[in-house]
């Protein structure tokens, strides 16, 4: 059975209705192959993030945390609609707490010191991918589709150009091997997070704005 590997941007996965849609698109062809799924952060979230970065850098301690309420309301409102089991919900929704505690925690150390880091601005620019792909493999099982959520930062291995890394091929392969191919033969889909990636020592990098389609491709290679 062949392999697709299948890329969803922002749009794509930006409601309710489009993760609906996505889900359907992966029900029909997995009948035939084996999926794996690149997904991107809904729309407008990694914009939403970097604003909150950035106006903690200049000195403003309250934006971040109107930003991270809006995405928590707006992700478990998503849930809701999408998840049917009570318990797979609130797995999730600790996810998002968790996740989105990281954003504030990171803010708020942006603010005291004043400086946002290209190291930083990956990881917070991250968190968009991090809270999609787990949404996205629940609603799959909720429609008795095998799935799993995988964090690209388990895969593709990078350089240390924070913002605009470099794949590391050798290491990326070899991980990917490792960690999808169980999943792909025991006729699970992979819900990867695209855009990110980590350095050997496992540090959150990103591939660059559009960088969800290059995850695809080094995926589809490895």
């Amino acid at each position: 059975m062949s392999l697709h590997v299948f890329k969803f941007g922002g749009t794509s996965v930006g409601s309710v209705a489009a993760i609906e849609a996505v889900a359907s698109i992966v029900q029909r062809e997995r009948r035939a192959h084996q999926i794996a799924v690149v997904v991107s952060a809904q729309s407008g979230v990694t914009d939403a993030l970097l604003r909150g970065a950035h106006t903690a850098a200049d000195g403003d301690g309250t934006s971040f945390e109107s930003i991270a309420e809006e995405l928590r309301l707006r992700h478990l409102a998503a849930a809701q609609e999408l998840i049917a089991a009570e318990s797979e919900r609130g797995a999730y929704e600790s996810l998002v707490a968790r996740l989105l505690g990281e954003f504030r925690t990171l803010c708020h150390g942006i603010n005291v010191l004043g400086e946002l880091t290209p190291r930083a601005l990956d990881t917070i620019s991250a968190l968009g991918e991090r809270l999609n792909a787990p949404l996205i493999a629940a609603a799959l099982r909720s429609r008795g589709i095998r799935a799993e959520a995988v964090d690209a930062a388990q895969l593709i291995v990078t350089d240390d150009r924070y913002g605009d890394a470099s794949p590391l091929l050798e290491p990326t392969t070899a991980r990917v091997q490792q960690r999808l191919r169980p999943l792909l033969d025991e006729g699970s889909v992979p819900v990867i997070t695209g855009f990110l990636g980590a350095t050997e020592s496992g540090t959150t990098t990103t591939l660059g704005r559009g960088g969800s389609d290059y995850s695809a491709a080094i995926i589809g290679a490895a």
